[in-house]
């Protein structure tokens, strides 16, 4: 699909709930609600939005749309470039089809997938020191037991991507950075290194085609699963502005933090308005679902426009 048509395609309103399935729903996170195929997985994003951990009353118009048509460009990218198989079954039309899913809303935010068992760790790849790693570094030097050169400035590029991984916590909790040896017990050392290896190999090419689009991935998250013979493969979403941190590369500048195709617009707005980030959260003015969708809606023209 081309960005108008994407474009033309999201709803007035925000869609904050996939109901009325004849499937059973098997899990509902912050943005993405699970049904049980039987021999598949149907995954929908929903424009959920949540801010410090907590979801927000207000969702954002499309925002599911949007972060499902950008993963499914970066599958194509992903899988044409031989890094990594993806859990998207082949023929997502006929899938769609095949179950007798015609809502053109549903299949715009949903792909059909392999069933597969999720690994128990967040893959986190670097490239720019900010937001938590910048923490960590002005306290230690390092960043997940990793040792950074001195005198680093926030944003800074670092001299190569590094590999952060962190727990994978269940519902309600933080996830917690891990080093290598800890990632390593945790899912084995064999399918510990081909994940780290995926990792940094798919935020390489995901960096250098955002800088063919005007923009700087500066750090990302990926998932994977293997499937019955063990094999590793690329799941969840891959490199949306939910799990990716983007910058436009025009307004790119060392020192400081800088603006991203991202939430960050509704996290500032909650942070001028000093609530306590405990639920309940407050409503989201109308500007400022709008700005967020703006962003969003820039990402995507970029990638695919």
């Amino acid at each position: 699909m081309t960005y108008a048509d994407i474009a033309a395609a999201l709803p007035a309103k925000a869609v904050t709930s996939i109901d009325g399935l004849p499937f059973p729903k098997i899990a509902s996170g912050k943005v993405r609600e699970i049904f049980d195929l039987g021999d598949a997985l149907l995954i929908a994003a929903t424009d959920r939005l949540s801010a410090f951990d907590v979801i927000l009353p207000d969702g954002i118009p499309g925002k599911g749309i949007i972060l499902t048509q950008i993963s499914n460009w970066w599958f194509a990218q992903t899988a044409s470039a031989g890094i990594i198989p993806n859990h998207l079954l082949p023929d997502q039309p006929g899938e769609f089809a095949r179950r007798g899913i015609a809502d053109r809303d549903l299949r715009l935010r949903s792909m059909i997938v392999r069933k597969l068992k999720p690994l128990t760790i967040e893959c986190v790849v670097r490239g720019y020191l900010v937001g938590s790693g910048w923490s960590s570094y002005q306290k230690t030097g390092e960043v997940c037991g990793i040792r950074l050169p001195a005198g680093l400035r926030q944003a800074d590029r670092l001299p190569a991507p590094i590999f952060t991984p962190t727990t994978k916590a269940e519902k309600g909790a933080h996830d917690e950075p891990i080093n290598d040896a800890q990632g390593a017990a945790a899912v084995g050392a064999a399918l510990y290194e081909k994940a780290k290896s995926a990792s940094l190999a798919l935020y390489s090419l995901g960096h250098d085609r955002a800088a063919a689009a005007g923009m700087i991935l500066a750090d990302t998250k990926f998932e994977f699963g293997t499937d019955p013979a063990g094999n590793l493969v690329l799941i969840d979403e891959i490199l949306t502005p939910d799990s990716s941190r983007y910058w436009p590369a025009d307004r790119y500048a060392p020192n400081q933090s800088p603006p991203s195709y991202d939430k960050q617009f509704v996290r500032d707005h909650l942070l001028a308005i000093k609530w306590n980030q405990q639920p309940p959260a407050p409503a989201l003015p109308a500007e400022v679902i709008r700005g967020t969708q703006e962003k969003y809606l820039a990402a995507l023209k970029n990638l695919i426009g």
